[in-house]
């Protein structure tokens, strides 16, 4: 005879267990997150309109900016191509090297960037493997925008493969064969059926990659050369300036960065509900099923 295990529930926990644990986390997220932003703003006009201002208008900020926008406007797309390939390669195909290819996508969240970075410059350096032939063509990528571009594309391509995989691996491979069956074509599965189902598993990926891309330093830093108006993302001139003793004009820029946060984590918070139904319309189907 077997008796039910008095197992408690999380949720039955007494008031004051509650109200310790919201406590100890607010008090966390305040001292490491709320804090630190407030203190953005606040040092980025502390000293008026007219400084921010003119730290965010400066040539230097500008061609920052503009930079940063390019390295994302280029990686983000590539790593979205890359993501959805790879992603529906391993979710719905067998095949050799499979488990590879999962290392290979998690490589960057196991790598230093200042690592990536260094080997960029390794390979594609002045001494590096094909820096006399490059430098024969005159072409340059070290201490360049391509540069800059390949390694936010390296640090950047997990995040839409990873959110996708798991996702079409949950849905499986029922609908696709079924639209083959009614003779829809690979491109019009794919259009017609693959995509609708993981369209917001693929916006939160996007959100994910485009706010990493504009917010990376080590690898950046490392094959830009932090050459002002020319190779210097917004958190390298953050740097330079905050190393000049510049603080007013530190903070203006970093509180571009910090409002670029806020909207990712807005959007991310509306994309991840929606993902949550989407999941959870997923597991009733297969539980239905």
């Amino acid at each position: 005879m077997t008796y039910p295990l008095n197992i408690p529930n999380a949720r039955t926990e007494s008031n004051w267990v509650k109200a310790t644990l919201i406590t100890v986390a607010l008090l966390f997220l305040s001292a490491f997150l709320f804090l630190p932003l407030v203190s953005v703003f606040y040092e980025a006009f502390r000293k008026g309109w007219e400084v921010y201002a003119a730290a965010v208008t400066d040539p230097d900020a500008i061609s920052a900016i503009k930079l940063t926008v390019l390295a994302a406007f280029i990686s983000v797309p590539l790593n979205l191509v890359f993501g959805v390939a790879a992603a529906w390669a391993i979710a719905k195909f067998e095949f050799r090297g499979k488990s590879v290819l999962l290392t290979l996508i998690d490589l960057p969240f196991s790598v230093s960037p200042v690592i990536a970075g260094l080997i960029y410059v390794l390979v594609f350096g002045l001494q590096g493997w094909f820096g006399e032939w490059l430098r024969d063509h005159d072409l340059k990528i070290i201490f360049a925008v391509p540069g800059i571009v390949l390694a936010t594309i390296f640090v950047t391509f997990p995040f839409v493969a990873r959110e996708l995989i798991p996702l079409m691996q949950a849905q499986g491979q029922e609908q696709e064969e079924a639209a083959r069956v009614l003779g829809a074509s690979g491109w019009q599965t794919f259009w017609k059926v693959t995509l609708p189902n993981v369209k917001w598993a693929l916006l939160y990926g996007v959100i994910l990659c485009n706010a990493r891309a504009m917010g990376e330093f080590g690898a950046v830093s490392v094959v830009s050369g932090h050459i002002r108006g020319q190779t210097n993302t917004l958190p390298l001139h953050i740097e330079i300036l905050y190393n000049e003793y510049q603080f007013a004009a530190a903070f203006a820029v970093a509180s571009l960065l910090a409002s670029l946060a806020l909207v990712t984590l807005v959007l991310k918070y509306v994309v991840e509900r929606r993902l949550h139904q989407q999941k959870v319309q997923t597991q009733r189907g297969g539980a239905q099923a």
